[in-house]
């Protein structure tokens, strides 16, 4: 959303408000960058992890590399094709190289190299996330499925309203967001938000704020922005979890809007990133407020949207320890 004309006035922990300038959308294609996963069970001196081959014995994590994919560079999975000089590649690239061997140009067919799919039920992989701390090693076969769920896998942006495709770890996004997406940082539990907009009659779907809070040393993203709800316009706040759904559940947080005697509140546990900022804000999962109660919380000729939203994130209790939240030392 344009937030010209808009003001979106943060404070953290009592602080006094901090005037927060909008910055327009950028598109960001900075990839996590990362080297290959090693087979750290590969070993010449043990023959369990070598496979026989025409010149005697290879090690296995040569045969990994006759199973890597050309094009992609991904592992190979049945079917494996070849052209008539033996080169391979994956199904998927088959089709992106419209029929054509990559290496020799030769027109591929429908020629399954039966042989190499063979070898692969044979072998174990490490996840392709190892680098990343992931310490599994699965059957060839099993190794997708665990991939598309591995908790060391890395995290999209959290950034809402860009095309962004930068992926990575937490302290690498954390990173990213300062630097490429000029996102606020606070540090502390509380927070104390005031949203601004000369004309509130300008409803978009796109993304006003988002703020990154570092407290119990995470990192908690809130979001505020205003879209259509049916032919409705409604403004909605929510928090998301800079970690995965497990861990998020161990945090809850509260919002609060209100004025003139009235207020609303919601509380609930924080969603993860690995949950999109469109899934989550399609579920109504956090604090929604209608235009028309926002016009009255704002106060005055119903003209100008001027709205406090405050918060506070805490841990939830855990065996017979309680985490007590102390403004600006929750780090």
């Amino acid at each position: 959303m344009e937030l010209d004309g808009s003001e979106c006035v943060s404070s953290s922990d009592g602080l006094d408000e901090d005037e927060i300038h909008p910055h327009n959308l950028h598109h960001h294609h900075h990839q996590f960058s990362s080297s290959k996963p090693h087979n750290a069970g590969a070993n010449n001196n043990n023959n369990a992890n070598n496979v026989v081959g025409p010149t005697g014995i290879v090690p296995a994590t040569s045969v990994h590399e006759l199973l890597e994919c050309p094009v992609c560079t991904n592992s190979m999975y049945p079917p494996i094709h070849q052209c008539h000089n033996g080169h391979t590649l994956c199904s998927t690239c088959k089709a992106r190289v419209h029929n054509r061997c990559p290496t020799c140009r030769q027109e591929l067919g429908d020629i399954r190299c039966l042989a190499l799919e063979k070898v692969a039920e044979s072998l174990e992989l490490p996840c392709k996330y190892c680098n990343l701390g992931c310490p599994e090693i699965f059957p060839y076969y099993s190794k997708l499925k665990h991939e598309v769920v591995c908790n060391f896998r890395p995290y999209n942006c959290p950034y809402a309203g860009s095309e962004c495709s930068t992926v990575g770890d937490i302290s690498f996004l954390v990173s990213h967001l300062k630097d490429d997406h000029k996102v606020d940082m606070h540090t502390g539990c509380t927070f104390n938000h005031r949203y601004v907009k000369s004309n509130p009659h300008e409803v978009e779907n796109a993304t006003w704020m988002l703020t990154v809070f570092n407290c119990f040393g995470q990192y908690f993203c809130l979001h505020f922005e205003a879209f259509q709800l049916g032919v409705a316009p409604v403004y909605m706040a929510f928090l998301r979890f800079m970690g995965d759904e497990t861990e998020a559940r161990s945090y809850s947080y509260s919002l609060e809007v209100g004025a003139n005697g009235r207020k609303l509140i919601w509380e609930g546990s924080p969603r993860s990133i690995r949950d999109s900022h469109r899934k989550v804000r399609d579920s109504h999962d956090g604090l929604i407020i209608q235009r028309n109660m926002a016009l009255f919380f704002s106060g005055g000729d119903r003209k100008e949207l001027k709205l406090r939203v405050t918060g506070r994130i805490w841990k939830e209790q855990q065996n017979s320890e309680v985490d007590v939240c102390i403004p600006n030392l929750c780090s």
